[in-house]
């Protein structure tokens, strides 16, 4: 059954955003494109553009992630750590029910998800935030399917940030690719974290749960 799902995803594995990280990724030419994914039996319609990650739709790490990703019932703030045009956040919010914080660091990704977040009648806060720079809450989960192309240092250390704004009970859960490093990730997170274990793994993707 997943096999025939993963058909009709689009991987994004290309070097066509080469302004995401940048303070002009706001002004490329814009051509929104709908498109619509199904995850945990909730369907989803979202806008997507140009120089936003998965513009063609939603990529399999992030479908990997989501499949895998299990909400306790004690959770309630969750936080979409580069948000991307919000297909994280809108599952965390509309599937499960949590208060949803989205950041990232792409003013389009950012109007994005407030767009989307609206078509899906969902609410949640979305703001701009280098890493954990703007970020002042803490949470009961902390999701994200982290930027490669930051570079392993940089990655590493928004595992590391995110271990500061968890709660008590909190968990970080994060998808990354066998030939991205996700190895030598999880060795890395187990000096951070007391608890770390991969709750699933496909197509090459590990997903990662790390808690205090």
């Amino acid at each position: 059954m997943k096999t025939q799902v993963f058909a009709y995803l689009k991987e994004c594995e290309d070097d066509s955003m080469p302004h995401y990280f940048s303070e002009d990724n706001d002004t490329l030419k814009s051509n929104p494109k709908e498109i619509a994914f199904r995850v945990h039996g909730t369907n989803f319609t979202c806008f997507t553009d140009h120089g936003v990650f998965a513009k063609d739709g939603l990529d399999r790490g992030t479908y990997v992630l989501l499949q895998y990703l299990k909400v306790d019932s004690s959770m309630i703030h969750a936080l979409d750590l580069g948000c991307g045009y919000g297909s994280i956040g809108l599952v965390l919010a509309k599937t499960f029910g949590l208060t949803v914080d989205m950041v990232d660091v792409n003013q389009r990704a950012i109007d994005l998800s407030n767009q989307n977040a609206a078509i899906n009648g969902v609410n949640v806060r979305v703001f701009y935030s280098q890493g954990f720079e703007q970020i002042t809450k803490t949470y009961d989960l902390i999701v994200t399917n982290p930027p490669i192309r930051i570079g392993k240092q940089h990655m590493y250390k928004l595992f590391e940030d995110a271990k500061n704004h968890l709660t008590k009970n909190g968990e970080l859960v994060f998808v990354i690719n066998k030939k991205h490093g996700a190895l030598s990730a999880i060795k890395y997170v187990e000096t951070l974290y007391q608890n770390v274990e991969i709750i699933g793994k496909s197509k090459g993707f590990f997903v990662i749960s790390c808690k205090n």
